[in-house]
């Protein structure tokens, strides 16, 4: 049955031509059959034929088919052909265009249904009954086309709001596949701000260490142990945060396990300074107000401004250069700031945004701390050297 309905459902005018034989056929049977006049039954012929074209052509050209059926109702007035079985194409006509053709062509569908049954008794009357039931009769006649009329228009108010919804499901998936890249976007673009974060700085100790090392590779050998060991310890640590950065892009095979290890926080910006003091660069590290418990993403935010400022300054300060951060706990946000007294030759490039990658570690610092709603401030010192100030706010921005 499902294979006979598809079949009806691709040939549809092929099923219209059988429905038009058989009321063909029915109509040239009435023909002989009822006691006609020899110039009715004539005229009858083309009548009935032109009403089977109608209801094979009827999804081809609907409204066209609705004028010839107004023809054919007129050549029946005017021939005396009465109404037959044939006439049913009126009232199929009727409720095809009511479903597929356009709104003012179906209200003079149902025009022309509402005042076929008048036309029809005045031009045959039933001179058995008065005019009182010729006119009921005709209201019980035009029941019939109004019924059609409403049925089709009903499925095509129905079939216009699946469409509508329809195109409504289709716009909402460009949307959802529009916000989806966007979002990948967002998200390539924090974990390049956090490998650009992790490389800088742990990459630049391990030089800094590893030229130490290779200064005092005969003269000391205790300070070359703990340069290597430094070397290895922050390999490691970047090494850490680098797999559970790329591990977001992977996509997993079963039964393989992902390292992840925690997002730096504030805590660890003593570890942090402790380290750069490590690989030789003097830090004054202060906090003021009473540590409490932040938003991650407030905290992530601080401890990465911290890691770039101390890689630029490392990188950029030049000879003799000291550094102090200073954490300010107020009541409403976080405070940053991050000095140094350096004079190095490439400074002035890295303010103008011109070394160190066209100066994306700044760009960087921006995009983090707007995410969180803060502020930054990064320029030159009066006297020399390089402060970056940021107001990081405790309360997520909605």
């Amino acid at each position: 049955m499902q294979r006979l309905y598809e079949f009806l459902r691709r040939h549809p005018t092929g099923v219209d031509t059988f429905w038009a034989v058989l009321l063909v056929a029915s109509g040239f049977l009435w023909l002989v059959e009822t006691s006609v006049g020899r110039g009715s039954r004539v005229a009858g012929v083309p009548i009935v034929l032109a009403l089977g074209v109608t209801i094979a052509l009827r999804r081809r050209a609907p409204e066209k088919m609705l004028v010839l059926a107004i023809l054919c109702g007129l050549a029946q007035l005017a021939t005396d052909v009465r109404p037959n079985v044939a006439d049913f194409a009126m009232l199929v006509i009727v409720y095809t265009v009511a479903v597929t053709s356009s709104r003012p062509a179906s209200r003079f569908a149902l025009g022309v249904a509402i005042s076929a049954a008048p036309l029809s008794i005045l031009r045959w009357p039933h001179s058995q009954q008065g005019w009182w039931e010729d006119v009921v009769s005709a209201v019980f006649v035009s029941i019939p086309f109004v019924l059609a009329w409403v049925l089709g228009d009903s499925i095509r108010t129905r079939r216009a709001y699946y469409a509508q919804l329809e195109e409504r499901a289709a716009r909402l998936e460009k949307e959802r596949e529009a916000q989806s890249k966007v979002a990948v976007a967002a998200e390539r673009a924090r974990i390049a701000r956090e490998l650009h974060d992790v490389v800088a700085h742990n990459v630049s100790v391990m030089v800094v260490q590893a030229d130490g090392a290779a200064y005092v590779l005969d003269s000391s050998p205790e300070q070359t142990r703990q340069a290597l060991e430094t070397i290895s310890g922050t390999g490691r640590q970047a090494l850490a945060e680098m797999r559970r950065l790329l591990g977001v892009l992977r996509t997993g095979e079963p039964g393989e396990e992902n390292d992840y290890v925690p997002q730096p926080d504030v805590e660890q910006i003593d570890e942090l300074v402790e380290q750069v003091r490590v690989a030789g660069l003097p830090v004054d590290f202060k906090v003021v107000g009473s540590p409490r418990q932040l938003p991650s993403g407030v905290e992530l935010t601080a401890y990465r401004i911290v890691q770039e400022a101390l890689t630029n300054t490392r990188k950029h300060g030049g000879p003799d250069v000291g550094a102090s951060v200073r954490l300010t706990y107020f009541d409403d946000g976080l405070g940053l700031l991050v000095e140094d007294d350096g004079r190095g030759a490439q400074r002035e490039m890295y303010e103008d945004g011109g070394a160190d990658g066209s100066g994306h570690g700044l760009i960087g610092m921006r995009e983090r701390v707007g995410m969180v709603g803060g502020t930054l401030d990064a320029g030159p010192r009066p006297g020399g050297g390089f402060r970056i100030s940021a107001l990081l706010p405790l309360k997520p921005v909605r």
